[in-house]
C-alpha cells in the first residue's frame, strides 16, 4: 500500500491506442476504460471495454478485489 505512483500525465499530450482493437484517441476520453495488467497501464476503447467488461474485471488482481 506504500508504493509511490508515477506523476500524472497530461492528456492533452498524448494519443492513446485501444489495447484490443488499435483505435486512437488525442488525451484520455473520460469513457475509455484503464486497466492495470502486471504493473502496465492498458487502455480500451468504449467498444471493446463493453464487449470485454467481465473478462477485463476477472482479470483484476486480488489485492484490488
Amino acid at each position: 500500500m506504500d508504493q509511490k505512483t508515477s506523476e500524472p500525465v497530461r492528456s492533452d499530450t498524448m494519443t492513446l491506442v485501444c489495447a484490443h482493437c488499435g483505435a486512437h484517441a488525442d488525451g484520455t476520453p473520460p469513457t475509455w476504460t484503464c486497466s492495470v495488467e502486471n504493473g502496465a497501464r492498458r487502455y480500451f476503447c468504449d467498444d471493446c471495454a463493453r464487449a470485454n467488461l467481465r473478462a477485463i474485471e476477472g482479470r483484476l488482481d486480488s489485492p484490488w478485489w
